[in-house]
């Protein structure tokens, strides 16, 4: 592989963006067909049940495909779905080369589709900017190997780690460029998750606001003793709750409503939050957003179900009666430590977004 394949690659992968908020529970997929190095053909997979991106890009390229190389951000699959296989589409068309960013993680796919363009007689190479492609689907990645999502936990606090003051204020301590960027996140997200605690503090809504969005993501709420009031803003327009009471009453009050209740109890009598995450994979949900407070960013990160940390910290100083981030208990040894990895840093208006993914190594 050499540059001009980076080039039809590095393009492919933007026009798989172009599905961030719209393809779940699909992957992010962009393909484009060159002949005599310049593009005769190009999609991106938009919608789940509609046409995938190779096909998108046959379309357009019609004829001039035939003998033109492929470059796809994920390996064309080979089963039928929703839709037929892009292996066998890419065969029809008479195409010389496909170059894939990566590997299926599918196990209905899982490298059978590269084979079956290898057995028709196309060249095929994988692995260029296999890195790029998986943070791309880095939810879908998570589902399909470990069968639950990739969580994401959003965070706005002082720059010494407050989110709110003792009495419970928060609003608010991040700036309105801040609030935007998190939609952003929303709408990327399949689902957004929270807990009893921000509902009676804050009786939010957690849907997509301010930004184009095709749909909105499933909203989640964890309430052990289903105490969520029934006029609550997040009930609107439907939600899940998962809890660990199953009180006949209040769980036919809600249906009524056409609300979801799940029962997932734990030993502790808390929800099963492992049951959740291995619930919400079963559903389709690649990227789940935490919204939350200090309690269940807590119990989620000591029970090590956090993949990574979205920080919004604002040019402040709370103090140290304020709320903090999570609660992790009393940590007497440095090895219970939550150790982060560097992922981004940068300013957003005028407070600092700071990414980081949970590390393995303490």
């Amino acid at each position: 592989m050499n540059g001009a394949d980076q080039q039809w690659m590095a393009r492919a992968l933007r026009l798989a963006e172009r599905g961030l908020y719209t393809t779940s529970p699909n992957p992010r997929v962009g393909c484009v067909l060159v002949k005599a190095n310049r593009i005769v053909g190009e999609g991106w997979h938009e919608r789940a049940g509609e046409p995938h991106a190779e096909v998108h890009a046959l379309r357009e390229a019609g004829k001039a495909a035939r003998g033109a190389t492929a470059y796809v951000t994920l390996e064309p699959c080979s089963h039928f779905g929703r839709t037929p296989p892009c292996a066998d589409a890419l065969i029809a068309a008479g195409v010389s080369r496909v170059v894939a960013a990566m590997q299926d993680p599918n196990p209905l796919v899982a490298g059978q589709g590269l084979e079956k363009l290898r057995a028709a007689g196309i060249e095929v190479e994988h692995g260029l900017m296999d890195s790029a492609a998986r943070d791309l689907n880095i939810g879908f990645v998570a589902r399909m190997t470990r069968g639950t999502p990739w969580v994401r936990s959003k965070i706005a606090a002082s720059l010494d780690g407050r989110t709110a003051l003792a009495n419970g204020t928060s609003k608010w301590i991040t700036g309105p460029a801040a609030r935007r960027d998190v939609q952003h996140w929303r709408a990327r997200s399949c689902a957004v998750l929270t807990g009893m605690g921000t509902v009676l503090a804050d009786d939010p809504q957690l849907n997509v606001r301010e930004i184009e969005c095709g749909r909105q993501p499933l909203r989640v709420v964890l309430d052990s003793q289903l105490h969520i009031p029934p006029d609550a803003s997040i009930l609107s327009g439907g939600a899940l709750i998962y809890t660990a009471f199953p009180d006949a009453s209040r769980l036919a009050a809600l249906h009524r409503k056409g609300t979801e209740v799940m029962v997932l109890a734990g030993e502790d009598g808390k929800v099963d939050l492992p049951a959740v995450l291995r619930d919400l994979g079963k559903r389709g949900i690649n990227e789940v957003l935490v919204e939350a407070g200090r309690k269940l960013n807590g119990a989620l990160l000591k029970a090590g179900l956090v993949d990574e940390l979205v920080l919004y910290l604002a040019p402040q100083l709370l103090g140290d009666a304020a709320r903090g981030l999570a609660d992790l208990g009393e940590l007497t040894q440095l090895q219970q430590r939550v150790a982060l990895q560097w992922n981004d840093v940068r300013q957003v208006g005028n407070d600092l977004r700071v990414v980081v993914k949970i590390s393995k190594e303490k």
